[in-house]
């Protein structure tokens, strides 16, 4: 059987950074805490937590002080960084450098027009990285998840449309495209202001990993549960293969998928561990 592992799947540069600086932290002082968990997978989670990596929530740390609290890559809002220095908390600062670039614009953005603007959020309500973006405005942010939300913006007043850095370029286009047609339409002048602040780290995998799903018989993506670009890639395998399947580690494997099968690709999300991967090979070649 070939067992080919994607080369370009596994971390992202955001959460490679954030990995190695709790690495670094706990080699030495051998326990730190996180807000949140640092990586959404849970087997990369529970590897960091054997070395002395404690995930606490909000909550949580408003408890904690005098301590050192790693902030992961999705970013957080001020009031996270306003309540550390309250309570004499040590930040280790792991926030994505993309991140905090879209956070800085979406802060600007609200400052120059004194919280008067109509900023429009394209992403999953509740996620880590869009909670830190919606505390750039005091919460007034507008956060849309699909085409269909658009119905609850004022299109008589201007619009700055911003995204998630991790959703679909092809789905911001169309929001985009709609919006501003409904903004001509409304003929009060009303304006858009679109910024694609989607990563390409993650964009620019779905032509590759369509590719990649494609030169093969069967394919394991392996991802965990709660990543959002984990469904994004996912969906773009089973799309460009039929016979794809999600898996969260090898105990997610039915060996009647591999009935028959000569060509397996073993693919994942930016948040999934090399080792993950090299585990779910490892077991096939074992087996098979």
């Amino acid at each position: 059987m070939n067992i080919e592992i994607d080369t370009a799947s596994g971390f992202c540069f955001g959460v490679t950074t954030a990995i190695k600086k709790a690495e670094q932290e706990l080699a030495t002082a051998g326990h730190l805490y996180c807000l949140g968990d640092i990586v959404h997978n849970s087997s990369e989670v529970e590897r960091l937590k054997a070395l002395g990596l404690e995930t606490i929530t909000h909550e949580q740390m408003q408890a904690l002080h005098g301590v050192k609290v790693l902030l992961r890559a999705h970013g957080e809002p001020p009031e996270t960084y306003a309540l550390a220095r309250a309570n004499n908390i040590e930040i280790i600062d792991a926030t994505c450098p993309v991140v905090i670039g879209l956070q800085k614009r979406i802060a600007t953005t609200y400052r120059q027009t004194e919280g008067d603007a109509q900023i429009v959020i394209y992403g999953k309500r509740g996620h880590a990285e869009v909670l830190g973006l919606v505390g750039q405005t005091q919460s007034k942010a507008l956060v849309i998840e699909n085409i269909d939300e658009i119905e609850k913006i004022d299109f008589t007043r201007d619009v700055y449309l911003y995204s998630q850095t991790t959703k679909s370029v092809q789905e911001f286009k169309r929001i985009s495209e709609t919006i501003a047609a409904r903004l001509e339409a409304s003929g009060t002048g009303a304006q858009l202001h679109s910024f694609d602040t989607i990563c390409r780290s993650v964009a620019n995998r779905i032509p590759q990993i369509r590719d990649f799903a494609q030169r093969h018989e069967l394919i394991l993506f392996v991802s965990g549960t709660k990543s959002s670009n984990g469904r994004i890639l996912f969906a773009e395998c089973l799309a460009a293969n039929p016979n794809s399947h999600l898996i969260t580690g090898t105990d997610d494997i039915d060996h009647r998928w591999l009935e028959g099968v000569s060509s397996v690709g073993i693919c994942g999300a930016t948040s999934t561990p090399r080792w993950l991967m090299n585990q779910v090979k490892a077991t096939l070649e074992n087996q098979f």
